[in-house]
């Protein structure tokens, strides 16, 4: 690969190599060449821990009141395929990318080799220069879709946090009581509202219990003033 070529990609990156042999091999794909442990494979398997365990550590580190299963959710949206070629193609280092002629010009190629790139680049730059740079190239990208993967778990799993509010400023656990259910059998809807510590909040209706109970603890949240803060964070 051109040395003009890789300090374009230098650039673009924001980290210059030491052995740019490493940086060259990133972005050749295996169509390009006879062997293909001269292509960025190898790099790719590698590139994909250092990605998980930057964002592991990240969202451990930022999200203390989180369980094990929202860390899981946010970690699978983050690491998914599809935002790793999203960050490969928004920097346009899919361009970059050597591919074999037969390749070249073809439709599904940013979505389809884009993710692998970016994990082959990342474990270049961990190879070239440590974990700290690694890390650093990770947070450049991935940070604003952190912030964005936590606003939407946030969103989507107002029991939990409301679960974990109450235990954190409340020593106490939130109670769901029902109200009130009318409609046929076929076709109930449920009012539900949220208990702590013998205060209640306002009620929700819902078209089974499980979305009652979470309307009820968004009700619950927002009289707390918990959700402005999360609110103001995500804009």
């Amino acid at each position: 690969m051109e040395q003009e070529v890789l300090e374009q990609i230098e650039q673009i990156v924001g980290y210059r190599f030491a052995n740019r042999d490493l940086l060259a091999k990133a972005f050749m794909h295996a169509s390009a060449v006879d062997n293909r442990a001269q292509s960025n494979e190898r790099l790719e398997f590698l590139g994909d821990s250092v990605l998980a365990l930057v964002i592991c550590q990240t969202i451990f580190e930022r999200s203390p009141d989180y369980l094990e299963g929202d860390l899981t959710k946010m970690k699978s949206m983050l690491v998914a395929r599809g935002t790793c070629a999203r960050a490969a193609c928004q920097l346009g280092l899919h361009k970059l990318l050597k591919v074999g002629k037969g390749m070249a010009g073809s439709q599904s190629l940013d979505h389809s080799l884009a993710a692998g790139l970016l994990e082959a680049l990342i474990a270049a730059i961990y190879l070239d220069g440590g974990f700290e740079p690694a890390q650093a190239f990770i947070l450049r990208q991935f940070d604003s879709l952190i912030q964005k993967a936590g606003a939407e778990q946030v969103q989507g799993n107002f029991k939990s946090l409301l679960q974990q509010h109450a235990q954190q400023h409340f020593n106490t656990t939130p109670v769901y009581e029902m109200l009130d259910e009318k409609g046929p059998d076929h076709n109930k809807c449920f009012e539900v509202q949220a208990v702590i510590n013998e205060r209640h909040f306002p009620s929700a209706w819902g078209t089974n219990k499980k979305e009652a109970e979470q309307k009820a603890a968004l009700n619950a949240l927002v009289e707390l003033g918990v959700m402005e803060c999360y609110r103001e964070a995500s804009e």
